[in-house]
């Protein structure tokens, strides 16, 4: 991410999960209707990305955004049945949650936090677009580099006494182990059935040649196109081990076959899940 600007990569996602909504078929994995709203389409990023929609590896792209976003709400609404009762999204980017919520997430306090960059450029968006912050949203500004994660929540009211469920959704790729494993033993620290759902770069040497060669491919890309270098990759049994270290109770792995079966078998517009290539996968760790 450059200086004083907004993450690129948060621009791309809402990108996607836009044109999900206008090009992919009913049911959508992710109804987000509030996305378009917030990306302009006259923009050269968004042509390029209307004009390459069906491409196989624009599908794959779009297949990932959406299906991270919605398995992360499902998971979301577990975790209110059981009674949590606090979101944090980390790395929020232009994530829409927060301003298209249902009536079972009402009684959530949710916070959004994120550089003070990508977060007021977030706040001009959303003025323009005419879409007022709901009441139990609170944005948490963070330069994460000289603010730790639980000083920047704290300063804000985030309690942190209160089970909570955060989502970390194509944040990690581009931090170091190190940083990582932080934010993993923040969660850690909070309440007994908090939550965190993650994605992950999978580890190269994991998968087939021609697989591999994609990932290289994608991961180039994203970097070249945002300036934002993944500077991670894991084996999942790598983060399991990790998790089950740092102290989580519970850890699931949300495999692509997993995706597959529970979100895109039958679809007829090329969507698969995080497909063959498995550039990134889902995680799940409860306190």
């Amino acid at each position: 991410m450059q200086e004083n600007q907004p993450s690129r990569t948060s621009i791309y996602a809402a990108i996607f999960r836009a044109l999900h909504q206008t090009i992919d078929e009913d049911p959508k994995i992710l109804a987000d209707w509030i996305a378009s709203r917030l990306i302009d389409v006259s923009s050269g990023d968004y042509q390029v990305r209307l004009a390459e929609c069906e491409q196989p590896r624009a599908r794959v792209a779009r297949s990932n955004i959406v299906l991270r976003g919605r398995y992360a709400e499902d998971c979301l609404g577990e975790a209110i049945a059981r009674g949590v009762r606090q979101f944090l999204v980390l790395g929020a980017g232009l994530e829409t949650f927060a301003y298209r919520q249902p009536p079972w997430a009402s009684a959530l306090q949710i916070f959004e936090a994120d550089h003070p960059a990508t977060q007021a450029w977030k706040k001009e968006k959303l003025a323009m677009a005419g879409i007022i912050p709901p009441p139990n949203l609170t944005f948490v500004p963070i330069e994460f580099e000289a603010t730790s994660l639980r000083e920047g929540l704290y300063a804000t009211g985030f309690d942190l006494t209160v089970p909570t469920f955060t989502a970390w959704l194509g944040v990690a790729y581009y931090l170091t182990e190190e940083a990582i494993d932080k934010t993993f033993q923040f969660v850690c620290r909070l309440p007994k059935g908090s939550e965190i759902v993650f994605t992950f770069a999978v580890s190269l040497d994991i998968l087939a040649q021609a697989e591999a060669e994609r990932a290289t491919s994608y991961a180039t890309a994203a970097t070249t196109q945002s300036s934002e270098p993944w500077l991670s990759r894991f084996r999942p049994t790598q983060i399991v081990t990790t998790l089950r270290r740092i102290g989580f109770s519970r850890v699931e792995h949300f495999t692509p076959e997993q995706a597959r079966q529970r979100y895109f078998i039958e679809r007829g517009d090329g969507l698969a899940g995080l497909d063959g290539g498995q550039v990134t996968q889902l995680m799940r760790a409860i306190v």
